[in-house]
């Protein structure tokens, strides 16, 4: 198989073999993306802070 061949077979799978979503389901994923990462990243921001002062409260111990 030579290269022009799978390139041509390629194209030709991407246009009519591919079922494609959605662009309102494109959006729906993209914003739940979105927000669970905003959600992730206040979940380990609220650790880390915690965390920080309970090393902070430990070694004003000593």
């Amino acid at each position: 198989m030579n290269i022009k061949s799978f390139v041509i077979e390629s194209i030709d799978e991407m246009k009519n073999k591919v079922t494609w979503p959605a662009y309102s389901f494109l959006q729906n994923s993209a914003v739940l993306v979105i927000v669970a990462s905003l959600i992730f990243a206040l979940l380990i921001g609220a650790i880390d802070l915690g965390f920080e002062n309970l090393m902070t409260w430990f070694y004003d111990l000593f």
